[in-house]
């Protein structure tokens, strides 16, 4: 009989878990969930299969796991996707999908109690196969733990969906061969390859949107996420579940693309509560663990957020962790206190999303305050936050705020801007470009003509932004304006040759 070993410190000592899905009551919301499974072959890489034995080579498949917002159709009787349906997920990526079911707990991580054997039949809350709500929502994509199934935390995953979400998740898998290597530098990269390779999955789902995605992994997928934004700039948000930035933080800095600098977004880190005093000895451990986050301490340029769960370890930041796992009673709190923090830390993560995703002025209220301040139990969890250092401010950040408004009111924001950087300055070259790149593009016409009617405002005497705004009433069909504004520039520059040939073809 095999039996797996989960990739983790902390575990031993053990007694069974008393929990359900329904007694952990996440508070989902308004869509309904669609769920989708399959497999996508990565040809870019090659992989052997344990079981087959003469060491074929194929192309790399990568399990993808998708929870989005759907509809049912009333008309088809249809059940919910129960845990064993998910448990099959996880034998079918552990490379053991002729499995009888009936051996699942026994022969992967968990064991086959009682307890565990009901969790079996219990329903989640998503559906296979739905059709998608005719939307377009912000793209989770979630990194598995050391070695772990895409369906780890399905119930997170299928709640961040029921509140307009998309996520995506694919197994941690090893770079040739089902196993890693143990943690290294080369296992980090292959699971932030396999995270890019689901940003372009999740892009071909006409619900994604592009401008909109953020990553969320546990443990060793969190810091294989840091390393994802080092080298992707759009990325907009990072979630790490007790991630392993924090403990192998010298495996992170060894790579060539580690610069902490590039994370330059909101990021926030859920972390377990202090490790015992007896156990960080026996298990040799750094007594430094408790105290240290090294690449949040690193952080300059984002908005970083560090949450503490005292009644939280490791293991329960999963959803199969929570139900299946065997608790260590020298320091695993009791199973209500387990949920109730499983609980907590899905707000705080959904919260967080909805804050930087979705805009939400409540969510940033929410992070802004002492936990028992948002009515959260006294000593349940501690938080400190960070701003970014901010050393200067672009004309790309001044973009990014523009074009989040429509480019309305460009006339106050300059102002408010300049207070709060007196060494900003709207360049008049920066201003055309824009404007004119804006203009070109039919989709945006109207906000490049706004962007010359600010900048012309900003420099009244130049010749050339008169010329390109009254390009740009001619463009959209407004000729009057487009001669009023011809004269006008041929008035600061008489030697305009592109305004005189204008004028002549116009009048």
């Amino acid at each position: 009989m095999i039996r797996f070993t989960i990739a983790f410190i902390f575990l031993s000592t053990i007694c069974f878990a008393q929990t359900s899905l329904k007694e952990i009551q996440l508070e989902n919301g308004s869509y309904t969930v669609g769920f989708k499974h399959f497999i996508v072959n990565d040809s870019s890489r090659t992989y052997t299969r344990a079981s087959d034995w003469n060491g074929k080579a194929v192309y790399r498949p990568i399990s993808v796991s998708i929870w989005y917002p759907g509809t049912i159709d009333p008309r088809v009787r249809m059940a919910s996707t129960s845990v064993l349906d998910y448990m099959r997920i996880l034998k079918e990526e552990e490379e053991w999908e002729h499995l009888p079911d009936e051996q699942i707990l026994n022969w992967f991580y968990y064991s086959n109690s009682p307890d565990n054997q009901r969790h079996l039949s219990e329903r989640s809350a998503a559906y296979r196969n739905l059709t998608p709500v005719g939307e377009t929502f912000p793209v989770i994509v979630y990194s598995a733990s050391y070695q772990a199934s895409s369906i780890e935390n399905f119930l997170l995953c299928e709640y961040l969906a029921s509140h307009g979400y998309i996520v995506i998740s694919a197994p941690s898998l090893g770079t040739n061969t089902k196993p890693l290597e143990g943690g290294t530098v080369k296992d980090m990269e292959t699971q932030a390859r396999d995270a890019e390779f689901l940003i372009k999955e999740a892009l071909k789902n006409k619900q994604a949107d592009a401008n909109n995605i953020a990553l969320m992994g546990f443990s060793f997928g969190g810091m294989s996420n840091s390393l994802v934004k080092m080298r992707n700039g759009m990325i907009k948000a990072i979630v790490s579940l007790d991630g392993s930035e924090r403990y192998q933080y010298a495996t992170l800095s060894k790579s060539p693309y580690f610069n902490p600098d590039r994370i330059n977004v909101p990021y926030i880190h859920l972390s377990q509560k202090e490790i015992p005093k007896d156990i960080m000895e026996e298990q040799k451990l750094d007594p430094r663990l408790n105290t240290e986050f090294l690449l949040y301490d690193t952080l300059k340029n984002s908005k970083a957020y560090k949450l503490k769960l005292h009644h939280m370890t490791h293991a329960y930041f999963s959803t199969l962790g929570v139900l299946f796992n065997e608790r260590d009673k020298r320091q695993d709190k009791s199973d209500e206190e387990i949920m109730g923090s499983y609980r907590l830390m899905s707000r705080y993560a959904l919260t967080f999303l909805n804050a930087y995703l979705k805009n939400d002025s409540k969510g940033l209220a929410f992070l802004s305050k002492h936990p028992e301040s948002n009515d959260i139990e006294s000593g349940l969890v501690s938080k400190e936050v960070k701003n970014p250092i901010v050393k200067s401010f672009r004309f790309e950040d001044f973009n990014n705020i523009a074009k989040s408004r429509q480019y309305n009111g460009l006339d106050e924001l300059s102002e408010q801007l300049v207070k709060q950087y007196p060494g900003f300055k709207l360049s008049e070259g920066s201003l055309n470009n824009l404007g004119l790149q804006l203009l070109f593009n039919k989709e945006t016409s109207d906000n490049g003509i706004k962007v010359f009617l600010f900048a012309t405002t900003l420099y009244p005497k130049s010749a050339n932004l008169f010329d390109s705004l009254a390009e740009g009433y001619l463009y959209v069909g407004n000729k009057a304006l487009a001669i009023s504004n011809f004269k006008k520039s041929l008035s600061l520059d008489p030697s305009n040759q592109n305004a005189i040939n204008r004028l002549k073809e116009l009048e």
